[in-house]
């Protein structure tokens, strides 16, 4: 199962981050994909604040990993800097796929061999007029539940 969102800035990919946020729960996985500037870091500050982070979040492309608490622990992961899998692997960032916080991974895709089956994929591009496009596909039943639930809070737009 799949949605496609039309986001005009950068207020509705926070606000479509945000409403995600508040449907997840511990041990979601979401895969954020994407070209440069898309949005990523935007939609994941979104879900922080829909989880109930009230710091400020930062894009962990230099850290690799940022954790923060709010209603239950949300793991923020860029994974744009490593080489491969295996370097992935090394670090043991598979922990934080099947771990009891939120995990968000930008630049996920680069990971695909090594992501539990069952996530969430967040794919953001260029709208040829302008804005974003989100598309969210929900790989196993949870997911597709949550798209379900998201669907009645969030307008598919343009």
């Amino acid at each position: 199962m799949s949605m496609r969102v039309f986001l005009p800035d950068s207020n509705a990919t926070a606000e479509l981050g945000f409403k995600l946020g508040q449907l997840l729960a511990p041990g979601d996985l979401v895969v954020l994909a994407g070209e440069l500037g898309t949005g990523k870091t935007t939609l994941a500050q979104g879900l922080a604040r829909g989880l109930g982070v009230t710091g400020p979040v930062t894009s962990p492309t230099f850290t690799i990993i940022q954790e923060y608490q709010g209603r239950c622990p949300f793991n923020h992961l860029d994974v744009y800097r490593l080489e491969d899998p295996a370097s992935a692997r090394e670090l043991g960032l598979e922990e934080y796929f099947y771990g009891q916080g939120v995990t968000a991974i930008e630049w996920g895709e680069r990971l695909e061999e090594l992501l539990p089956c069952q996530h969430l994929r967040v794919e953001l591009e260029y709208s040829p007029g302008g804005g974003r496009l989100a598309t969210l596909t929900a790989n196993g039943q949870h997911y597709s539940g949550l798209l379900e639930e998201l669907k009645q809070s969030v307008s598919p737009g343009g």
